[in-house]
């Protein structure tokens, strides 16, 4: 018996089963990890195309990073929210510099899931509405509120259901009714929207809350003028506009720090997580000074504002600036896009291609239709961790292989890594 069998066999007498790991029986048992490369138990080195999920964002265990995580670690490790540590404002100052808009004021927790939390109660109190919108395919997270939130059967679990959240059409062109051009994809969400609001709601809501581009959806780039068709509705309606970067924030999506300002509009509220502490735990909800002082009573987060987590998150952000990641995120985005052109023209099984930046999709379909194909998305990622790369699964039907390397991703490796994607494609298909 292998290492990585003999871990595994233990694995499930003490683990929940739902918690189920990628690929199957033979799962990657990770030993330790450095910059772009990860080592499973039995030796095996693999390129890293996914990041933990999207969250080391500039390389495992790197130097610069680690380096000032060890020296607040010795020097304070921890007090909570009922005492005020530098660290915690200093990365808020920092935040509020790089947010666009009026953005001013942070709540720190420990996870996206916490962080739109924080931003739906915000959302709330201000308005004094209960109703959210957000779209369908959205992930939010697995509290209670956030699956409620999430509109994928896959990840809404418990039979928990918030009356109060209702959910619009997302405008995911690939599988938009036959015929219908980008434009016209708007129109039908323009549409679903105005009329849940008039038949779901009293007329006035508390919140839109979207992802600018939908990560456990899929990878879902909406056309460009989605959100500024959208947004006069929602505030017409008494609603603010939360934006979930924790996928997309950071720089990911090319040339800007946050994927909503692609769409040329300003959010109310945001919220981040994921790779905005290169692995550390870490949730941040930011919102406009009326919206922040609107929360009024009394919250704290235990771990929230944890020197530890707070100097590591500022050390990634710090480091994301001084190697101007964002500009890389473009370059090697449109080098992995161009790749992936060819392999939707040269592949069958791949119905479409789509992203911005370091966040690029393919989804897999049966030969030549647009049938989702699970079953070989499954066998291809299964086929690329063979051959050394790891990459990432989502979409509602499990078909949509997500790919996001780390932010200072090198030409060389994004060659390396689409030489092995193509070879995997020809495997599977």
């Amino acid at each position: 018996m292998t290492r990585s069998a003999e871990i595994m066999e233990r694995y499930r007498q003490v683990m929940f089963p739902a918690a189920v790991p990628y690929h199957g029986d033979n799962p990657l048992i990770a030993d330790r990890a450095k910059d772009q490369y990860i080592w499973d138990v039995d030796g095996k080195r693999y390129l890293d195309f996914f990041g933990g999920i999207l969250t080391v964002s500039v390389g495992h265990c790197n130097d610069e990073i680690s380096e000032r995580t060890m020296a607040q670690l010795r020097k304070l490790q921890h007090t909570s929210t009922i005492y005020v540590n530098e660290s915690m404002v200093r990365l808020a100052e920092k935040v509020a510099e790089l947010t666009p808009g009026r953005l001013q004021k942070c709540f720190f927790t420990n996870s996206g899931t916490e962080a739109n939390e924080t931003a739906v109660l915000a959302a709330r109190m201000v308005t004094g509405n209960p109703v959210v919108l957000t779209l369908r395919h959205a992930y939010s997270g697995r509290s209670m509120l956030a699956m409620s939130l999430s509109a994928q059967r896959p990840w809404r679990l418990g039979g928990v259901v918030d009356p109060y959240v209702k959910h619009v059409r997302n405008p995911y062109t690939f599988r938009a009714p036959a015929g219908l051009t980008a434009e016209q994809v708007v129109d039908l969400c323009v549409a679903d929207l105005e009329e849940t609001i008039a038949t779901g709601t009293e007329g006035r809501i508390a919140a839109f809350m979207a992802e600018p581009i939908q990560g456990a959806g899929g990878f879902i780039v909406p056309p460009e003028d989605y959100f500024r068709r959208v947004l006069p509705i929602v505030r017409e309606a008494g609603g603010v506009f939360i934006s979930d970067e924790v996928q997309t924030g950071w720089g990911r999506t090319g040339n800007k720090w946050f994927g909503i300002e692609h769409w040329g509009v300003e959010p109310d509220i945001m919220t981040f997580a994921k790779g905005m502490g290169n692995g550390s735990p870490i949730g941040c909800t930011i919102a406009t000074p009326e919206i922040a002082d609107a929360v009024a009573g009394l919250t704290f987060s235990t771990f929230g504002g944890n020197p530890v987590t707070m100097a590591t998150t500022l050390a990634t952000i710090e480091y994301m600036e001084a190697h101007d990641t964002p500009t890389n995120c473009a370059a090697q985005g449109e080098r992995m896009a161009g790749k992936l052109a060819e392999f939707a023209a040269e592949f069958p099984i791949v119905g479409e291609v789509r992203g911005m930046g370091l966040m690029q999709a393919i989804e897999i379909v049966q030969p030549g239709g647009i049938e989702p194909d699970a079953g070989r998305t499954v066998a291809f990622v299964d086929t690329c961790k063979e051959k050394g790369l790891l990459l990432g699964k989502g979409g509602l039907y499990g078909n949509v292989v997500r790919i996001a390397p780390h932010l200072n991703v090198s030409a060389e490796d994004m060659d390396i890594a689409m030489e092995i994607v193509a070879g995997a494609l020809a495997d599977v298909s």
